[in-house]
């Protein structure tokens, strides 16, 4: 019998995020691969057992999202305790966060007061610029130094078990599916409550593959064999896509054409299918307050700005402590803002019911989605929308399966 995890890898419906690999999950020496369409999926050394498969389905997001019940919930949004703007006060922090850099300056701000040991977070791998990895920073440089978006594979939630095995207090960024699988395999364990001190998310638009980075730095002339470092946002707002190369070029692309010409159009599969791009299982969202005209997004440089939500009394406590040391900048903002600053999660969330209805036919793979209120989502959007998105995803999945 095909177990839940497998039918998700074969429907191509994988996230990426790692959490089916934990060893306290699976015992069989899981681990994560870049595959040949240039995402990360994991690798058994034998097929799960029915209790694994259990088990591992039970923390994958593409398989199952079941958000608790919270006092103020917006059908749009999700739990919302506040919508702030604001910025990092230090300049430093601001310039080279991708939005502001609001979250780095809250992380930095939870370490200097003793109110956790690490940071768990995504950066870019020590060992291969292109690559994102998971690491835990303990200090200020070693956030900074991991400041900035990666717009590539990582799985964040991966080996979630080595997070929790010192005992030791920490904070988690990541994506809005990993913080779900992290919120998953925190809830029935009790003892490892008090370790997860803040779970902090950011709006995300999807996961592009490796090869959209490639395409990046063909566009720019060079190579992946030629890079030294590589920046994919930071150091102003919305930043440059920016190589350097081994022989001491700079090569930079502007956020527009980076990201809406190339890397955004390598989305993988599961990312188009979203019904959570605002982290609604975070205690703390950070995300581009954009400034708009005639209803769109400018994307010119200016000193970054963050759209701020907080989703838990613990997320709005972090919030208010840093902001009331100085750490952050904000003003209150209105949940109407929300929409003009974040209009694509506005018509994902309305229509995402459609697509998911029509990727189920065509897979077969039926997800558990509880407490994210898509049906009222849909309702506000109208079914018209949420109709012609199923019909439009049906057809093209029948021709990538043709």
């Amino acid at each position: 019998m095909v177990g839940r995890i497998d039918k998700v890898i074969r429907a191509d419906l994988c996230l990426g995020c790692g959490a089916c690999t934990s060893a306290d999950i699976v015992h069989c020496g899981a681990s994560m691969t870049i595959t040949s369409s240039g995402f990360l999926r994991p690798l058994f050394s034998r097929p799960l057992t029915a209790e694994e498969d259990a088990k591992a389905a039970a923390l994958c997001p593409a398989a199952r999202l079941e958000l608790q019940p919270q006092a103020k919930v917006h059908p749009d949004w999700g739990p919302l305790i506040e919508v702030r703007t604001g910025w990092a006060t230090d300049a430093d922090v601001r310039f080279r966060g991708s939005s502001g850099g609001v979250l780095s300056a809250l992380m930095i701000y939870l370490l200097e007061s003793g109110r956790i040991h690490f940071v768990a977070h995504v950066a870019a791998s020590e060992s291969d610029p292109l690559a994102s990895e998971r690491r835990k920073s303990r200090t200020r440089s070693e956030i900074l130094a991991g400041a900035g978006s990666r717009y590539g594979p990582a799985a964040a939630a991966g080996a979630l078990h080595d997070l929790f095995a010192s005992g030791e207090r920490f904070a988690f960024v990541g994506k809005p599916c990993d913080v779900a699988a992290l919120r998953a395999y925190v809830g029935p364990r009790a003892e490892l409550h008090s370790q997860l001190v803040l779970a902090a998310s950011f709006i995300c638009a999807g996961v592009p593959s490796l090869h959209g980075t490639h395409d990046v730095l063909r566009a720019l002339g060079t190579q992946p064999c030629e890079i030294a470092r590589f920046h994919y946002r930071g150091n102003g707002w919305p930043g440059f896509t920016t190589a350097y190369t081994h022989d001491g070029r700079k090569l930079r692309m502007n956020y527009n054409r980076s990201w809406g010409h190339i890397l955004g159009r390598r989305l993988q599969l599961r990312c188009k299918l979203c019904p959570d791009g605002t982290g609604e299982f975070a205690d703390v969202v950070c995300g581009d307050a954009w400034y708009c005209k005639d209803g769109n997004p400018e994307f010119e440089e200016r000193d970054g700005r963050s759209l701020l939500l907080t989703r838990t009394p613990c997320g709005e406590a972090a919030v208010l402590d840093a902001v009331a040391a100085g750490a952050l900048t904000v003003g209150i903002s209105s949940v109407s803002d929300i929409s003009h600053m974040q209009p694509y999660q506005l018509s994902r969330k309305r229509v995402v019911l459609g697509r998911w209805l029509a990727a189920s036919l065509r897979t077969g793979v039926w997800p558990r989605f509880r407490g994210l209120h898509l049906r009222p989502a849909m309702a506000r959007g109208g079914w018209l929308p949420a109709l012609r998105n199923a019909w439009g995803t049906f057809k093209r999945m029948s021709i990538s399966n043709g």
